[in-house]
């Protein structure tokens, strides 16, 4: 009964000063530590010893399957080069540097240093999500991250069960080139076969809540099964190669419900379990410093140590993410622009080195035995407590101040407009051979698609204006229609308690309106995003077309078809060929369509004030 009252105070403790946070516009995971550090200093909050085992078998396999799972396998793919140079070559560098300044300032054996060096090397995954999707980082920065902070902690627990192993024998170069070898490759197979029998599985699972279910098992079954010890392989390696490869392949082997039911799943517990990590982090401070307090070591080489060592980590992340990215790297220029990533880039991407809980969970594995224990777990607690508060505090002001992008919701709603574009060609394609083999249609199903198809495009096109004075169609239906919800719901929960209805038929009913509620609150978000945009950043593949005719400036202000049939519009697009102007699909003439339906000219660019993309009618490309 104790353990499940402390396990509600701690929920609850989370929750509620995670609203505070985001009340007071600070990173939630640096005030749950700070309220765990002062939490764990009040006389009526009991002593908490965070275990290593509930951290590396109970909180880390979740933590990485959530992250992992909806990591894009094709962007990670796409950066494999310095994630892997960041998560295996970046922490055996700090290992390295770490264990030399802790063997000369506290005068403690090899192994013990490169352990405790071990303990602080990996980033932790759960910070630099928080920290880098919290202020917007560019993508590709927080892919190579989250790459790095998947794996790394492979290769930092393979070290540290190495140093320890050599306290008691000696080990060399070869046996800890086995042991890896090992652990990764045991890890990677066990991992790819227990996504082909989940994908197995789920090929013959329509119920989204055995779905679930079993989601919620495989994370727990691949670190379990890679650490067995006949395999002896790498249990986080594991959890993550099947989290890529079931997130990549949910698409196919999953249902819709299922999918959707397994995405809003794992995002509640990854949100509970990652605040929960860091107030548990801040609750360990009294009694480490309690122990430290009593050890031999004076204060002044303890303070050293710690303090030198949080420094090494920082310094020695930026000493290797420069000569990588300009010697090893050498990222590629992504589509649509002139040159690679700028230095910038890099400096960002080498200060978001926060450590987490499995640095202060490794910390835990040295047997309590070793001497001096307590001073290494300080030098853990205190990497961990400043990088997130030193890093984590002044990431943003180093993204302001180098002017680092974040990702442009105007940018992301010209592809999704694109997108949804090119796969409406495709459905097109598809109805039109329906058509062909079905001749008859006296309900005129085949218009209604269209025009369903039709009008969910022009939404998607609609998101992209930026005159807060026009109210689009888009918008007017989902004003209308958010009213008519409104009084449907209460006219159903009238039912309800009329108890007429059976409750399952009028759970079914609200469900249904919840979830188109749900869609239209979603849309109107994005379009409220967009408007804290002025301009639109050139995006999508280029075509021929697009090449051949570029941005020109236009002081169009009227749909000159329009005006002479007084009628309105929407939005003006202008022919880059003729020059001609016409209103958007969105408008009810859709006179920029209709003229290149007459003169065939391909390329049209937006005419409306601070955009500047452009679209393509032949290869439904935009630029």
């Amino acid at each position: 009964m104790e353990i499940a009252a402390s396990l509600v105070i701690l929920a609850v403790v989370v929750l509620t000063f995670t609203a505070v946070a985001d009340k007071l516009d600070v990173p939630a995971p640096l005030f749950l530590i700070v309220v765990g550090v002062v939490a764990s200093y009040l006389p009526f909050v009991p002593e908490v010893h965070l275990d290593h085992d509930v951290v590396l078998f109970g909180l880390l396999p979740p933590l990485l399957y959530a992250t992992a799972v909806q990591t894009s396998l094709v962007d990670f793919n796409a950066n494999r080069r310095p994630i892997l140079l960041l998560s295996v070559g970046l922490v055996a560098f700090t290992t390295l540097g770490v264990g030399v300044l802790v063997h000369s300032v506290i005068d403690v054996s090899w192994p013990i240093a490169l352990a405790i060096g071990a303990v602080v090397a990996p980033p932790d995954a759960v910070a630099a999500t928080a920290v880098g999707r919290r202020i917007g980082l560019p993508r590709r920065i927080v892919t190579i991250l989250e790459g790095e902070s998947l794996l790394n902690d492979a290769t930092a627990l393979v070290a540290l069960r190495t140093a320890l192993a050599a306290t008691a024998v000696g080990v060399d170069a070869l046996h800890v080139t086995e042991d890896f070898v090992r652990a990764a490759g045991g890890g990677a197979l066990v991992g790819f076969l227990v996504f082909l029998l989940v994908a197995w599985v789920r090929k013959a699972v329509t119920d989204p809540i055995l779905d679930t279910g079993i989601s919620l098992v495989v994370p727990f079954a691949a670190y379990v099964a890679a650490e067995y010890r006949l395999i002896h392989g790498s249990g986080v390696i594991a959890v993550v190669v099947a989290g890529l490869l079931l997130g990549h392949k949910a698409p196919i082997i999953q249902t819709a419900q299922s999918r959707i039911a397994e995405r809003m799943n794992w995002r509640t517990i990854a949100f509970v379990l990652e605040n929960a990590v860091f107030l548990l982090i801040g609750l360990q401070a009294s009694w480490i410093l309690d122990d430290v307090a009593q050890s031999d070591i004076p204060a002044s080489r303890i303070a050293l140590a710690c303090i030198g060592t949080l420094v090494a980590v920082i310094v020695l992340r930026l000493v290797w993410v420069f000569p990588a990215r300009y010697l090893l790297v050498r990222p590629r220029p992504e589509a649509g622009q002139p040159q690679g990533p700028p230095w910038t880039f890099t400096f960002i991407l080498g200060w978001a080195g926060m450590r987490g809980v499995v640095t202060l969970a490794a910390a835990f594995v040295i047997p309590e035995r070793t001497p001096d224990r307590e001073v290494l777990l300080l030098i853990a607690f205190t990497v961990v407590a400043g990088t997130l508060f030193i890093q984590g505090m002044s990431l943003p002001w180093f993204a302001r101040r180098l002017e680092v992008p974040a990702p442009d919701p105007a940018e992301d709603a010209l592809a999704r407009a694109t997108v949804l574009q090119q796969a409406s060609k495709a459905a097109y394609h598809e109805l039109a051979a329906l058509e062909q083999l079905e001749v008859d249609d006296p309900y005129g199903v085949m218009a209604l698609i269209k025009q369903r198809i039709e009008q969910r495009n022009f939404a998607a096109w609609e998101r992209l204006g930026t005159n807060p004075d026009i109210e689009t169609p888009s918008e007017m239906y989902a004003r209308v229609r958010m009213l008519m919800i409104d009084a449907e719901r209460r006219r159903v929960l009238q039912i309800r308690d009329s108890g007429q209805v059976a409750a399952d038929v009028i759970a079914e009913v609200l469900t249904l309106l919840d979830i188109e509620e749900s869609m239209i609150d979603r849309a109107s978000q994005q379009r409220e995003e967009l408007r804290t945009f002025s301009r639109i950043r050139q995006t999508g593949e280029g075509c021929p077309d697009l090449d051949a005719y570029p941005v020109v400036e236009t002081d169009a202000t009227e749909c000159p078809a329009c005006v002479a049939k007084g009628d309105i519009w929407i939005s003006l697009r202008q022919c880059l060929i003729c020059g001609n102007v016409g209103c958007c699909d969105s408008s009810p003439n859709r006179h920029a369509t209709a003229h290149f339906q007459e003169s065939a000219h391909p390329v049209m660019q937006s005419a409306e004030p601070d955009e500047d993309w452009r679209w393509c009618y032949v290869h439904h490309k935009t630029a």
